[in-house]
């Protein structure tokens, strides 16, 4: 073999092995949290504060999140808010942390229109890594009676489908925070919980109660929906609370403290070792988690 046959052929070697290592990290940048991309649950935390955003990172990283949802306001680019995105998003990418832009309201129900001009806002900022959005339908004054629910239902589904659109066309997933019981809401044939999966790339179950398991805990209630994530091949977060609720105390892990909840996150992930849609824990937020003291 000729030196330049055996350099060729060593060159195509190289560019196939890049292609095949760039197909994979496209893969894990589309929804580095999917079951298949990672070979144990992993810890996310909800941003909401304006938080120093080296304060956040060095908390992230000590507490082992290796995704934060970070609140983006709307107009971004013209917002005051741009500068500390850009050092935390930063911060974060320099150790391994995705950040996903987090955003919603309950108008963007009835109006894809300014739900996609947030999400290409964010997007253009070039700081994401994906989409993640608390819509949360159920605080609109409509939604306790039944002649206009269905309605906002349709709408609701029909605003996830623009957005996921809209992210897929920039190579992002789109997350969305759901509360557990949407299957108990119908959809013709079918529930609101399954219409939410088809047109999302994986979600995070509001599952706050303060214990792993048993009845009424976060795996029991969070067990319908990793159901049915299975079933669609969607993953599925399940998350915990730590800011005080006092119309609900049993749901929030406030009053505790960090070891107390530390301790039913490895629990629940534990539990749900066998789910195939399972993918980890998300904790509502930096700042309730950040006030838990150590230990009791």
């Amino acid at each position: 073999m000729s030196r330049f046959t055996l350099f060729r052929s060593r060159f195509r070697l190289v560019i196939a092995l890049l292609a095949a290592w760039c197909a994979i990290g496209a893969g894990s940048v589309m929804y580095a949290g999917s079951a298949s991309a990672t070979t144990s649950p992993s810890r996310a935390m909800w941003v909401w504060s304006k938080a120093s955003p080296t304060d956040v990172v060095s908390f992230a990283q000590s507490h082992g999140v290796s995704q934060m949802f970070v609140a983006v306001p709307w107009n971004v680019a013209n917002s005051s808010d741009l500068p500390r995105l850009r050092q935390l998003s930063a911060a974060a990418r320099a150790v391994g942390i995705r950040v996903d832009a987090l955003g919603g309201d309950p108008s963007w129900t009835t109006n894809p229109s300014a739900a996609v001009t947030w999400e290409r806002g964010a997007i253009a900022t070039r700081l994401f890594t994906g989409v993640h959005v608390d819509i949360e339908p159920y605080a609109l004054s409509g939604w306790s009676n039944p002649s206009t629910q269905a309605s906002l239902v349709t709408s609701y589904l029909s605003t996830l489908s623009s957005m996921r659109s809209t992210a897929a066309a920039s190579g992002m997933p789109l997350e969305a925070d759901v509360p557990f019981w949407y299957n108990t809401i119908a959809t013709g044939s079918t529930t609101l919980a399954d219409g939410v999966l088809a047109r999302v790339d994986a979600v995070t179950v509001m599952s706050y109660r303060n214990t792993a398991t048993g009845p009424n805990s976060i795996t029991d209630i969070g067990s319908d929906m990793i159901a049915r994530g299975a079933a669609a091949g969607v993953p599925v977060r399940l998350a915990a609370e730590t800011n005080p609720l006092s119309d609900c105390p049993s749901c929030t892990f406030a009053g505790t403290s960090a070891a107390t909840l530390n301790a039913a996150l490895a629990a629940v992930d534990a539990a749900e070792a066998g789910s195939s849609s399972y993918v980890g824990m998300a904790v509502e937020d930096y700042d309730g988690w950040r006030a838990l003291p150590a230990t009791s």
